[in-house]
Protein backbone atom coordinates (compact mmCIF):
# COMPACT_ATOMS: atom_id res chain seq x y z
CA UNK A 1 0.00 0.00 0.00
CA UNK A 2 0.99 3.49 -0.61
CA UNK A 3 2.30 5.29 2.49
CA UNK A 4 -0.18 8.46 1.48
CA UNK A 5 -0.44 11.24 -0.76
CA UNK A 6 0.43 14.87 -1.56
CA UNK A 7 -2.48 17.19 -3.16
CA UNK A 8 -0.86 19.76 -4.76
CA UNK A 9 -2.43 23.73 -3.97
CA UNK A 10 -4.48 23.54 -7.20
CA UNK A 11 -8.19 23.33 -7.75
CA UNK A 12 -10.90 25.75 -6.65
CA UNK A 13 -9.27 26.96 -3.24
CA UNK A 14 -6.28 28.28 -4.66
CA UNK A 15 -8.56 30.48 -7.39
CA UNK A 16 -10.90 32.07 -4.70
CA UNK A 17 -10.67 35.67 -4.89
CA UNK A 18 -9.38 37.84 -1.67
CA UNK A 19 -7.40 36.95 1.04
CA UNK A 20 -6.19 36.67 4.85
CA UNK A 21 -8.01 39.82 6.57
CA UNK A 22 -7.40 41.57 9.75
CA UNK A 23 -10.87 41.16 10.57
CA UNK A 24 -10.64 37.11 10.02
CA UNK A 25 -7.14 37.15 11.75
CA UNK A 26 -8.92 38.81 15.30
CA UNK A 27 -12.22 36.83 14.96
CA UNK A 28 -10.49 33.21 15.16
CA UNK A 29 -8.35 35.05 17.80
CA UNK A 30 -10.89 35.44 19.90
CA UNK A 31 -12.71 32.22 19.23
CA UNK A 32 -9.32 30.49 19.83
CA UNK A 33 -9.48 31.70 23.19
CA UNK A 34 -12.32 28.88 24.07
CA UNK A 35 -8.88 26.45 24.27
CA UNK A 36 -8.28 28.62 27.42
CA UNK A 37 -11.14 26.81 28.62
CA UNK A 38 -9.72 23.12 27.95
CA UNK A 39 -5.93 24.12 28.81
CA UNK A 40 -6.23 25.94 32.01
CA UNK A 41 -8.05 22.88 33.26
CA UNK A 42 -5.62 20.88 31.77
CA UNK A 43 -3.00 22.22 34.20
CA UNK A 44 -4.59 23.36 37.21
CA UNK A 45 -5.89 20.06 38.11
CA UNK A 46 -2.71 18.74 38.30
CA UNK A 47 -1.28 21.41 40.76
CA UNK A 48 -4.00 21.61 42.66
CA UNK A 49 -3.94 17.47 43.89
CA UNK A 50 -0.03 17.91 44.59
CA UNK A 51 -1.25 20.72 47.51
CA UNK A 52 -0.89 19.28 51.16
CA UNK A 53 -4.11 21.60 52.08
CA UNK A 54 -6.02 20.50 49.31
CA UNK A 55 -5.59 16.44 50.10
CA UNK A 56 -5.83 17.02 53.26
CA UNK A 57 -9.20 18.69 53.74
CA UNK A 58 -10.86 16.61 50.92
CA UNK A 59 -8.58 13.35 50.09
CA UNK A 60 -6.85 12.44 53.46
CA UNK A 61 -6.17 8.77 52.54
CA UNK A 62 -3.77 10.21 50.07
CA UNK A 63 -1.79 12.41 52.11
CA UNK A 64 -1.57 9.81 54.79
CA UNK A 65 -0.41 7.65 52.03
CA UNK A 66 2.06 10.11 50.54
CA UNK A 67 3.85 10.60 53.47
CA UNK A 68 3.86 7.06 54.61
CA UNK A 69 7.15 5.79 52.96
CA UNK A 70 7.16 2.65 54.29
CA UNK A 71 4.26 1.04 53.51
CA UNK A 72 4.03 2.68 49.99
CA UNK A 73 6.43 2.42 46.77
CA UNK A 74 7.35 5.60 44.61
CA UNK A 75 4.95 5.00 42.06
CA UNK A 76 1.86 4.56 44.01
CA UNK A 77 1.96 7.85 46.42
CA UNK A 78 -0.37 8.81 44.65
CA UNK A 79 -3.24 5.93 43.78
CA UNK A 80 -6.17 6.24 44.92
CA UNK A 81 -9.76 6.31 42.72
CA UNK A 82 -11.19 8.93 44.24
CA UNK A 83 -8.91 11.53 43.71
CA UNK A 84 -8.92 10.25 39.97
CA UNK A 85 -12.16 10.88 39.43
CA UNK A 86 -11.94 14.22 40.60
CA UNK A 87 -9.74 15.11 37.77
CA UNK A 88 -11.11 12.47 35.08
CA UNK A 89 -15.04 12.97 35.91
CA UNK A 90 -14.89 16.46 34.07
CA UNK A 91 -13.75 14.72 30.63
CA UNK A 92 -16.86 12.00 31.22
CA UNK A 93 -19.57 15.12 31.11
CA UNK A 94 -17.42 15.87 28.28
CA UNK A 95 -18.14 13.29 26.50
CA UNK A 96 -21.84 13.05 27.04
CA UNK A 97 -22.27 17.02 26.41
CA UNK A 98 -20.51 16.82 22.99
CA UNK A 99 -23.59 15.34 21.43
CA UNK A 100 -26.13 17.77 22.62
CA UNK A 101 -23.31 20.31 21.31
CA UNK A 102 -23.00 19.03 18.28
CA UNK A 103 -27.15 19.25 17.42
CA UNK A 104 -26.91 22.98 18.89
CA UNK A 105 -23.97 23.84 16.56
CA UNK A 106 -25.84 22.72 13.42
CA UNK A 107 -29.41 23.94 14.39
CA UNK A 108 -28.38 27.55 16.08
CA UNK A 109 -24.90 28.00 14.78
CA UNK A 110 -21.60 27.89 16.71
CA UNK A 111 -21.92 30.90 18.70
CA UNK A 112 -24.37 29.73 20.47
CA UNK A 113 -22.28 26.58 21.43
CA UNK A 114 -19.50 28.79 22.31
CA UNK A 115 -22.13 30.74 24.66
CA UNK A 116 -23.44 27.34 26.36
CA UNK A 117 -19.97 26.43 27.15
CA UNK A 118 -18.40 29.35 28.24
CA UNK A 119 -21.51 29.99 31.00
CA UNK A 120 -21.64 26.42 32.35
CA UNK A 121 -17.48 26.49 32.68
CA UNK A 122 -18.24 29.79 34.57
CA UNK A 123 -20.36 28.41 37.00
CA UNK A 124 -18.68 24.88 37.32
CA UNK A 125 -15.59 27.12 38.29
CA UNK A 126 -17.52 28.96 41.51
CA UNK A 127 -18.62 25.63 42.40
CA UNK A 128 -14.70 24.45 43.07
CA UNK A 129 -13.53 27.22 44.62
CA UNK A 130 -16.42 27.64 46.93
CA UNK A 131 -15.98 23.72 47.47
CA UNK A 132 -16.64 22.30 51.24
CA UNK A 133 -16.81 18.95 50.13
CA UNK A 134 -15.85 16.06 47.89
CA UNK A 135 -19.33 16.17 46.26
CA UNK A 136 -19.25 20.33 45.19
CA UNK A 137 -16.11 19.18 43.84
CA UNK A 138 -17.40 16.57 41.64
CA UNK A 139 -20.50 18.45 40.58
CA UNK A 140 -18.29 21.13 40.06
CA UNK A 141 -15.87 19.64 37.48
CA UNK A 142 -18.97 18.36 36.39
CA UNK A 143 -20.14 21.55 34.40
CA UNK A 144 -16.48 22.43 33.45
CA UNK A 145 -17.20 19.22 31.46
CA UNK A 146 -20.14 20.64 29.89
CA UNK A 147 -18.10 23.91 29.32
CA UNK A 148 -15.51 21.80 27.72
CA UNK A 149 -17.86 19.47 25.83
CA UNK A 150 -19.43 22.59 23.98
CA UNK A 151 -16.58 24.68 23.94
CA UNK A 152 -14.14 22.14 21.90
CA UNK A 153 -17.33 21.08 19.33
CA UNK A 154 -17.66 24.37 18.40
CA UNK A 155 -14.32 26.46 18.53
CA UNK A 156 -12.45 24.25 16.18
CA UNK A 157 -15.39 24.05 13.57
CA UNK A 158 -15.92 28.07 13.81
CA UNK A 159 -12.31 28.19 12.82
CA UNK A 160 -11.91 25.95 9.93
CA UNK A 161 -14.98 27.99 8.32
CA UNK A 162 -14.12 31.24 9.61
CA UNK A 163 -10.36 30.63 7.36
CA UNK A 164 -9.46 30.96 3.94
CA UNK A 165 -7.69 27.83 3.07
CA UNK A 166 -4.27 28.68 2.37
CA UNK A 167 -3.90 29.65 6.11
CA UNK A 168 -6.47 27.25 8.14
CA UNK A 169 -3.74 25.70 9.45
CA UNK A 170 -2.09 28.30 11.17
CA UNK A 171 -5.52 29.91 12.09
CA UNK A 172 -7.02 26.77 13.50
CA UNK A 173 -4.03 26.41 15.54
CA UNK A 174 -4.60 29.19 17.19
CA UNK A 175 -6.89 26.70 19.29
CA UNK A 176 -4.46 24.90 20.79
CA UNK A 177 -1.97 27.76 20.85
CA UNK A 178 -4.86 28.81 23.33
CA UNK A 179 -4.60 25.29 25.31
CA UNK A 180 -0.76 25.50 25.98
CA UNK A 181 -1.37 28.95 26.89
CA UNK A 182 -3.84 27.81 29.50
CA UNK A 183 -1.47 24.91 30.62
CA UNK A 184 0.77 27.34 31.00
CA UNK A 185 -0.73 30.28 33.03
CA UNK A 186 -2.06 27.53 35.27
CA UNK A 187 0.65 26.07 36.28
CA UNK A 188 2.37 29.75 36.93
CA UNK A 189 -0.86 30.15 39.23
CA UNK A 190 -0.60 26.78 41.01
CA UNK A 191 2.95 27.92 41.77
CA UNK A 192 2.44 31.31 43.23
CA UNK A 193 -1.01 29.85 45.12
CA UNK A 194 1.23 26.96 46.37
CA UNK A 195 2.87 29.64 48.49
CA UNK A 196 -0.53 31.04 50.08
CA UNK A 197 -0.56 30.15 54.32
CA UNK A 198 -4.18 28.85 53.13
CA UNK A 199 -6.70 28.48 50.37
CA UNK A 200 -4.50 28.72 47.11
CA UNK A 201 -6.05 25.67 45.97
CA UNK A 202 -9.65 28.06 46.28
CA UNK A 203 -7.85 30.77 44.04
CA UNK A 204 -6.48 28.30 41.83
CA UNK A 205 -10.06 26.58 40.99
CA UNK A 206 -11.85 29.72 41.09
CA UNK A 207 -9.53 31.33 38.75
CA UNK A 208 -10.75 29.30 35.81
CA UNK A 209 -13.60 31.70 35.31
CA UNK A 210 -11.54 34.22 33.75
CA UNK A 211 -11.10 32.10 30.58
CA UNK A 212 -15.11 31.45 31.14
CA UNK A 213 -15.72 34.89 31.09
CA UNK A 214 -13.99 35.70 28.20
CA UNK A 215 -15.49 32.66 26.01
CA UNK A 216 -19.19 34.18 27.30
CA UNK A 217 -18.30 37.32 25.86
CA UNK A 218 -16.93 36.36 22.80
CA UNK A 219 -19.31 34.77 22.22
CA UNK A 220 -21.64 37.78 21.81
CA UNK A 221 -19.27 39.93 19.65
CA UNK A 222 -17.67 37.26 17.44
CA UNK A 223 -19.63 36.97 13.68
CA UNK A 224 -21.43 33.70 12.75
CA UNK A 225 -19.20 31.35 9.97
CA UNK A 226 -20.65 31.87 6.52
CA UNK A 227 -21.10 28.32 6.70
CA UNK A 228 -23.76 28.54 9.46
CA UNK A 229 -25.81 30.98 8.00
CA UNK A 230 -26.40 28.78 4.72
CA UNK A 231 -27.31 26.07 7.15
CA UNK A 232 -29.89 28.36 8.28
CA UNK A 233 -30.86 29.96 5.37
CA UNK A 234 -29.62 33.37 5.53
CA UNK A 235 -28.02 33.51 2.03
CA UNK A 236 -27.60 37.25 2.12
CA UNK A 237 -26.26 37.97 5.47
CA UNK A 238 -23.67 34.56 4.87
CA UNK A 239 -22.40 36.27 1.57
CA UNK A 240 -21.92 39.81 3.02
CA UNK A 241 -20.08 38.13 5.96
CA UNK A 242 -17.54 36.09 3.05
CA UNK A 243 -17.06 39.42 1.41
CA UNK A 244 -15.78 40.57 4.81
CA UNK A 245 -13.94 37.87 5.91
CA UNK A 246 -12.05 37.32 2.59
CA UNK A 247 -11.44 41.57 2.19
CA UNK A 248 -13.25 41.32 -1.80
CA UNK A 249 -15.77 42.04 -3.22
CA UNK A 250 -15.90 38.89 -5.94
CA UNK A 251 -16.35 35.61 -3.41
CA UNK A 252 -18.78 34.12 -6.17
CA UNK A 253 -16.55 31.01 -6.71
CA UNK A 254 -15.96 30.27 -2.97
CA UNK A 255 -19.98 31.34 -2.03
CA UNK A 256 -20.87 29.30 -4.92
CA UNK A 257 -19.21 26.04 -3.63
CA UNK A 258 -20.69 26.65 -0.10
CA UNK A 259 -23.91 26.93 -1.47
CA UNK A 260 -23.36 23.62 -3.19
CA UNK A 261 -21.97 21.70 -0.08
CA UNK A 262 -24.89 23.38 1.84
CA UNK A 263 -27.61 22.21 -0.62
CA UNK A 264 -26.24 18.67 -0.51
CA UNK A 265 -26.09 19.11 3.77
CA UNK A 266 -29.74 20.02 3.86
CA UNK A 267 -30.46 17.05 1.60
CA UNK A 268 -29.15 14.38 4.08
CA UNK A 269 -31.67 13.90 7.32
CA UNK A 270 -29.85 11.80 9.51
CA UNK A 271 -26.35 13.36 9.64
CA UNK A 272 -25.65 10.11 12.14
CA UNK A 273 -26.84 7.46 10.47
CA UNK A 274 -25.11 8.71 7.31
CA UNK A 275 -21.71 9.40 8.86
CA UNK A 276 -21.68 5.29 10.40
CA UNK A 277 -23.19 3.48 7.48
CA UNK A 278 -22.37 5.35 4.38
CA UNK A 279 -18.90 4.34 2.70
CA UNK A 280 -18.32 7.58 1.11
CA UNK A 281 -18.02 8.84 4.79
CA UNK A 282 -15.81 6.29 6.07
CA UNK A 283 -12.54 8.01 5.50
CA UNK A 284 -13.71 11.28 7.49
CA UNK A 285 -15.62 8.66 10.20
CA UNK A 286 -12.11 6.84 11.43
CA UNK A 287 -9.65 9.68 11.29
CA UNK A 288 -12.64 11.46 13.59
CA UNK A 289 -12.66 8.12 15.94
CA UNK A 290 -8.87 7.16 15.50
CA UNK A 291 -7.26 10.44 15.93
CA UNK A 292 -8.41 11.92 18.96
CA UNK A 293 -8.14 8.10 20.63
CA UNK A 294 -4.27 7.98 19.50
CA UNK A 295 -3.89 11.66 20.85
CA UNK A 296 -4.96 10.30 24.18
CA UNK A 297 -2.73 7.31 23.82
CA UNK A 298 0.64 9.91 23.22
CA UNK A 299 0.54 9.83 27.03
CA UNK A 300 0.41 13.54 27.26
CA UNK A 301 -2.25 14.11 29.52
CA UNK A 302 0.11 12.11 31.87
CA UNK A 303 2.37 15.14 31.51
CA UNK A 304 -0.68 17.95 31.31
CA UNK A 305 -2.74 17.16 34.07
CA UNK A 306 -0.37 15.18 36.54
CA UNK A 307 3.22 16.86 35.96
CA UNK A 308 3.16 18.03 39.43
CA UNK A 309 1.75 14.85 40.72
CA UNK A 310 4.30 12.87 38.47
CA UNK A 311 7.21 15.02 39.50
CA UNK A 312 6.60 14.53 43.30
CA UNK A 313 6.40 10.65 42.45
CA UNK A 314 9.98 10.93 41.14
CA UNK A 315 11.45 12.64 44.30
CA UNK A 316 10.99 16.70 42.99
CA UNK A 317 10.20 18.61 46.17
CA UNK A 318 7.18 20.32 46.35
CA UNK A 319 8.22 23.97 45.03
CA UNK A 320 10.80 21.76 42.21
CA UNK A 321 7.87 19.46 40.66
CA UNK A 322 5.50 22.67 40.52
CA UNK A 323 8.59 24.34 37.85
CA UNK A 324 9.30 21.65 36.37
CA UNK A 325 5.57 21.56 35.39
CA UNK A 326 6.14 25.03 34.24
CA UNK A 327 9.03 24.57 32.45
CA UNK A 328 7.47 22.11 30.29
CA UNK A 329 4.34 24.77 29.83
CA UNK A 330 6.80 27.08 28.65
CA UNK A 331 8.39 24.36 26.00
CA UNK A 332 4.60 23.36 24.97
CA UNK A 333 3.69 26.84 24.17
CA UNK A 334 6.40 27.86 22.10
CA UNK A 335 6.40 24.39 20.53
CA UNK A 336 3.14 24.94 19.34
CA UNK A 337 4.50 28.24 17.92
CA UNK A 338 6.64 25.62 15.18
CA UNK A 339 3.31 24.40 14.45
CA UNK A 340 1.77 27.20 13.53
CA UNK A 341 4.49 28.20 11.29
CA UNK A 342 5.40 25.09 9.29
CA UNK A 343 1.89 23.43 9.13
CA UNK A 344 0.34 25.89 6.29
CA UNK A 345 4.25 25.46 4.76
CA UNK A 346 5.56 21.83 4.68
CA UNK A 347 1.90 20.60 5.79
CA UNK A 348 0.11 17.95 8.37
CA UNK A 349 2.11 14.88 7.43
CA UNK A 350 5.37 16.11 7.96
CA UNK A 351 5.02 17.25 11.57
CA UNK A 352 2.55 13.88 12.71
CA UNK A 353 6.14 12.05 11.56
CA UNK A 354 8.72 13.84 12.54
CA UNK A 355 7.00 14.61 16.12
CA UNK A 356 5.95 10.64 16.65
CA UNK A 357 9.29 9.21 16.20
CA UNK A 358 10.19 12.28 18.48
CA UNK A 359 8.28 11.31 21.09
CA UNK A 360 9.06 7.32 20.50
CA UNK A 361 12.89 8.15 21.48
CA UNK A 362 11.40 9.76 24.35
CA UNK A 363 8.98 7.56 26.04
CA UNK A 364 11.96 5.21 25.84
CA UNK A 365 14.50 6.98 27.43
CA UNK A 366 12.59 8.32 30.29
CA UNK A 367 10.78 5.00 31.08
CA UNK A 368 14.86 3.81 31.16
CA UNK A 369 16.06 6.55 33.25
CA UNK A 370 13.33 5.80 35.62
CA UNK A 371 13.71 1.91 35.68
CA UNK A 372 17.22 2.07 36.46
CA UNK A 373 16.70 4.82 39.75
CA UNK A 374 13.74 3.20 40.80
CA UNK A 375 13.74 -0.85 39.20
CA UNK A 376 10.25 -2.87 40.20
CA UNK A 377 10.26 -2.12 43.52
CA UNK A 378 9.70 1.59 43.77
CA UNK A 379 12.98 2.44 46.04
CA UNK A 380 15.18 4.83 45.26
CA UNK A 381 15.92 8.55 44.32
CA UNK A 382 16.67 10.32 41.76
CA UNK A 383 20.16 11.99 41.65
CA UNK A 384 20.01 15.79 40.58
CA UNK A 385 21.83 14.89 37.58
CA UNK A 386 19.11 12.33 35.95
CA UNK A 387 16.44 14.29 37.44
CA UNK A 388 17.65 17.18 35.11
CA UNK A 389 18.26 14.74 32.32
CA UNK A 390 14.43 13.46 32.75
CA UNK A 391 13.23 16.91 33.07
CA UNK A 392 15.17 17.58 29.34
CA UNK A 393 13.86 14.55 27.54
CA UNK A 394 9.97 15.00 29.18
CA UNK A 395 10.78 18.50 27.56
CA UNK A 396 11.63 17.23 24.44
CA UNK A 397 8.43 14.57 24.40
CA UNK A 398 6.21 17.65 25.08
CA UNK A 399 8.11 19.27 21.97
CA UNK A 400 7.13 16.71 19.57
CA UNK A 401 3.51 16.57 20.93
CA UNK A 402 3.23 20.04 20.68
CA UNK A 403 4.13 20.47 17.02
CA UNK A 404 2.44 17.37 15.76
CA UNK A 405 -0.42 15.34 17.70
CA UNK A 406 -1.42 18.32 20.02
CA UNK A 407 -2.67 21.15 17.06
CA UNK A 408 -3.30 18.56 14.72
CA UNK A 409 -5.05 16.18 16.40
CA UNK A 410 -8.07 18.88 16.34
CA UNK A 411 -7.38 20.49 13.07
CA UNK A 412 -7.22 17.52 10.75
CA UNK A 413 -10.55 15.76 11.87
CA UNK A 414 -12.47 19.52 11.70
CA UNK A 415 -11.27 20.05 8.35
CA UNK A 416 -11.82 16.33 6.49
CA UNK A 417 -15.56 16.06 7.23
CA UNK A 418 -18.15 17.69 4.54
CA UNK A 419 -20.44 20.33 5.87
CA UNK A 420 -23.34 17.80 6.14
CA UNK A 421 -22.03 15.74 8.57
CA UNK A 422 -19.50 18.23 10.28
CA UNK A 423 -21.30 18.62 13.47
CA UNK A 424 -21.53 14.95 14.27
CA UNK A 425 -18.10 14.28 12.98
CA UNK A 426 -16.52 16.73 15.55
CA UNK A 427 -19.15 15.51 18.49
CA UNK A 428 -17.47 11.97 17.24
CA UNK A 429 -13.95 13.80 17.14
CA UNK A 430 -14.72 15.48 20.59
CA UNK A 431 -16.42 12.45 22.52
CA UNK A 432 -13.73 9.77 21.63
CA UNK A 433 -11.18 12.58 22.88
CA UNK A 434 -12.82 13.17 26.10
CA UNK A 435 -13.75 9.34 26.67
CA UNK A 436 -9.84 8.16 26.55
CA UNK A 437 -8.86 11.65 28.45
CA UNK A 438 -11.04 10.15 31.09
CA UNK A 439 -10.16 6.65 30.91
CA UNK A 440 -6.29 7.98 31.51
CA UNK A 441 -7.02 10.71 34.24
CA UNK A 442 -8.94 7.67 36.46
CA UNK A 443 -6.88 5.31 36.21
CA UNK A 444 -2.97 6.75 34.74
CA UNK A 445 -1.95 6.40 38.78
CA UNK A 446 -3.36 3.26 39.20
CA UNK A 447 -1.22 2.32 36.16
CA UNK A 448 1.65 3.83 37.21
CA UNK A 449 1.24 1.61 40.55
CA UNK A 450 1.24 -1.43 38.59
CA UNK A 451 3.24 -1.06 35.38
CA UNK A 452 5.76 1.32 36.60
CA UNK A 453 8.65 2.17 34.48
CA UNK A 454 6.98 -0.19 31.75
CA UNK A 455 4.20 2.29 31.56
CA UNK A 456 6.29 4.98 29.61
CA UNK A 457 7.15 2.23 27.44
CA UNK A 458 3.47 1.14 26.58
CA UNK A 459 3.08 4.61 25.59
CA UNK A 460 5.58 4.89 23.64
CA UNK A 461 4.55 1.41 21.32
CA UNK A 462 1.17 3.26 21.18
CA UNK A 463 2.72 6.32 19.31
CA UNK A 464 5.01 4.17 17.05
CA UNK A 465 1.67 2.29 16.24
CA UNK A 466 -0.06 5.45 15.50
CA UNK A 467 2.93 7.06 12.97
CA UNK A 468 2.75 4.02 11.28
CA UNK A 469 -1.03 4.34 10.97
CA UNK A 470 -0.57 7.98 9.82
CA UNK A 471 2.20 7.42 7.31
CA UNK A 472 0.31 4.90 5.78
CA UNK A 473 -3.66 6.03 5.83
CA UNK A 474 -3.28 10.23 6.26
CA UNK A 475 -3.41 12.13 3.14
CA UNK A 476 -1.86 15.89 2.71
CA UNK A 477 -5.03 17.76 3.31
CA UNK A 478 -2.63 21.30 2.99
CA UNK A 479 -4.24 23.99 1.82
CA UNK A 480 -7.19 21.96 0.39
CA UNK A 481 -10.54 24.08 0.91
CA UNK A 482 -12.77 21.74 3.29
CA UNK A 483 -15.99 21.62 0.49
CA UNK A 484 -13.58 20.00 -1.53
CA UNK A 485 -11.75 17.47 0.45
CA UNK A 486 -13.61 14.40 -1.42
CA UNK A 487 -11.04 15.20 -3.68
CA UNK A 488 -8.45 14.23 -1.46
CA UNK A 489 -10.26 10.97 -0.59
CA UNK A 490 -10.92 9.81 -4.35
CA UNK A 491 -7.53 10.47 -5.18
CA UNK A 492 -5.60 8.46 -2.53
CA UNK A 493 -4.79 4.85 -2.80
CA UNK A 494 -6.87 3.14 0.31
CA UNK A 495 -9.80 5.33 0.16
CA UNK A 496 -10.73 5.87 -3.30
CA UNK A 497 -12.71 2.17 -2.92
CA UNK A 498 -14.81 4.23 -0.79
CA UNK A 499 -15.38 7.79 -2.49
CA UNK A 500 -18.41 7.63 -5.37
CA UNK A 501 -17.83 10.17 -8.32
CA UNK A 502 -20.94 12.66 -7.15
CA UNK A 503 -19.39 13.08 -4.14
CA UNK A 504 -16.40 14.90 -5.37
CA UNK A 505 -17.17 18.68 -5.71
CA UNK A 506 -14.95 20.88 -7.87
CA UNK A 507 -12.51 20.07 -11.12
CA UNK A 508 -10.75 17.16 -9.90
CA UNK A 509 -8.60 17.27 -12.90
CA UNK A 510 -7.20 20.45 -11.76
CA UNK A 511 -5.54 18.79 -8.48
CA UNK A 512 -2.73 16.39 -9.12
CA UNK A 513 -1.66 13.39 -6.09
CA UNK A 514 1.60 12.08 -6.00
CA UNK A 515 2.60 8.98 -4.04
CA UNK A 516 5.05 9.86 -1.38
Amino acid sequence: MAGGAFVSDGGGGGSYEGGVTGFVIITCIVAAMGGLLFGYDLGISGGVTSMEEFLSKFFPEVDRQMHNAKRETAYCKFDNQLLQLFTSSLYLAALVSSFAASVVTRKYGRKISMFVGGLAFLIGALINAFAVNVAMLIIGRLLLGVGVGFANQSTPVYLSEMAPAKLRGALNIGFQMAITIGILIANLINYGTSQMARNGWRVSLGLAAVPAVVMVIGSFVLPDTPNSMLERGKYEQAREMLQKIRGADNVDEEFQDLCDACEAAKKVEHPWKNLFLQAKYRPALAFCSAIPFFQQFTGINVIMFYAPVLFKTLGFADDASLISAVITGVVNVVSTLVSIYAVDRYGRRILFLEGGIQMIICQIIVGSLIGAKFGTTGSGTLTPATADWVLAFICLYVAGFAWSWGPLGWLVPSEICPLEIRPAGQAVNVSVNMFFTFLIGQFFLTMLCHMKFGLFYFFGGMVLIMTIFIYFLLPETKGVPIEEMGRVWKQHPFWKRYIPDDAVIGGSEETSVKEV
